[in-house]
């Protein structure tokens, strides 16, 4: 080929570069820089841990470091809201959290509109479990039934605070069990737990990764809230073996971006994330964490909270629940 021909070739290539619109030119480049991800939860609690077991791996796949931004504050609310408005470039996403999508709808006025929320995938979902303290005399969840019937309003159970899974699920349990049991609403699920230790409270319903640590400490987990067995406690039955079928409650986590952010961008990301949930050392973090690494599309997570939605909703007017 002469000079000529090459020269030819090299202008249409810049002709077919440059006729790109700025838009198109930087989802093909994308991402080009970091990414950060805003976390709606202190440093070091568990869903700070999913997001940092994932983050290497996705990264990895990405060739972009992923930069961890916690924002915490109003359970879940303030980093939400943060990562939904963000800049749609690319370069911002969050982790979408259940209380901010499922429960606080129904019981103040959001920040930002839950039904325009742009899913990408879920990342893992979280069995919660329900737990007594080292003072409680009973080791089955029959036994606490029994124990709870026996001695109505006098068994207190903890949680997190007021409308959170702790309290929801807790209250699922009583409902469906026929029980009357005292809530005591704590600032947070670590002080929930020293509450179920000191034996301030006698029942927990919490997110696995909360409690597992502490079972060497007394504290005995009775059952799985939901169909299937952990793989983190195979030995542990589920409420469903347990004749409680409808006390199904888990935390499932996974990843959003702000409104308008490019649909090529949001796939590439999601295509990503699903090879990084598939790989095997990610795999194996995330459920020593208690959880379980679980990808889905935009449309199965976006399903998926709209009926989590409307189960708690009823759940929050049964009880007459609120956040005072």
């Amino acid at each position: 080929m002469n000079k000529r021909s090459l020269l030819a070739l090299a202008l249409l290539a810049a002709c077919g570069v440059g006729s790109l619109p700025a838009p198109a030119l930087a989802q093909a480049s994308w991402p080009s820089r970091p990414i950060r991800l805003i976390v709606p939860y202190p440093a070091g609690g568990p869903v700070d841990q999913l997001a940092r077991a994932i983050s290497p791996r996705l990264g990895e796949l990405l060739g972009q470091s992923i930069v961890i931004d916690n924002k915490s504050g109003a359970s879940g609310v303030i980093g939400m809201d943060a990562a939904i408005k963000a800049e749609p470039d690319g370069y911002t996403f969050g982790f979408g959290v259940p209380g901010g999508i499922t429960v606080l709808p129904h019981l103040q006025k959001m920040p930002y509109a839950v039904d325009e929320i742009n899913y990408v995938s879920l990342v893992a979902r979280i069995p919660q479990v329900i737990t007594v303290g080292p003072q409680v005399p009973v080791k089955t969840l029959p036994e606490l039934v029994a124990l709870a019937k026996a001695q109505p309003g006098r068994v207190n159970y903890g949680s997190a605070g007021n409308a959170t899974t702790p309290h929801l699920g807790a209250e699922l349990f009583a409902q469906e069990a026929g029980l009357k049991m005292q809530h005591v609403p704590y600032k947070g699920a670590a002080p929930a737990v020293t509450a179920l230790l000191g034996g301030e409270i006698q029942v927990l319903a919490a997110d696995l990764p909360a409690v597992i640590n502490f079972t060497s400490r007394g504290i005995k987990i009775l059952a799985v809230a939901g169909t299937r067995r952990s793989e983190a406690l195979p030995e542990v039955p589920t409420t469903a073996e347990l004749g409680l079928p409808t006390v199904v409650n888990e935390s499932n986590y996974g990843l959003i971006a702000p409104k308008g952010t490019p649909p090529a961008i949001t796939q590439k990301l999601r295509e990503a994330l699903v090879t990084t949930l598939n790989t095997p050392a990610v795999r194996e973090q995330l459920a020593r964490q208690g959880a379980v690494a679980t990808a889905s599309t935009p449309e199965e997570y976006r399903k998926l909270m709209q009926s989590e939605s409307a189960k708690w909703g009823a759940l929050v007017k049964k009880a007459n629940i609120s956040l005072n």
